[in-house]
C-alpha cells in the first residue's frame, strides 16, 4: 500500500493489525515500514527478548556486529 492510501485508510489500517496482520507501506513500489501488532500473547517484550537470550539469540536478527573488535578487554578503544 502507497504512503497517500495508508494516510487516508489509517483508522482501517489499525483495525487490521488489531486483528494480527501485517501492513506493509510502499513508496514508488519499494517496501519502507510495515505496521506491526505489538506482542498480545501473554508475554511482554521483555519476556521476549529474555527468552531469545536464553536461547543465546540475539533479539535483533539484524544486527551485524556489536563493535567488539574495537575495544580490548577493558572495555577500552584498541
Amino acid at each position: 500500500m502507497d504512503i497517500a492510501e495508508a494516510a487516508e485508510r489509517f483508522e482501517e489500517l489499525i483495525d487490521i493489525v488489531l486483528r494480527d496482520d501485517e501492513v506493509v507501506i510502499c513508496r514508488a513500489g519499494d517496501p519502507i515500514a510495515a505496521i506491526v501488532p505489538i506482542s498480545q500473547n501473554g508475554q511482554g517484550t521483555w519476556d521476549e527478548v529474555w527468552a531469545l537470550a536464553l536461547k543465546g539469540r540475539p533479539a535483533n536478527t539484524h544486527q551485524t556486529s556489536n563493535h567488539d573488535e574495537l575495544y580490548d578487554e577493558n572495555g577500552l578503544p584498541k
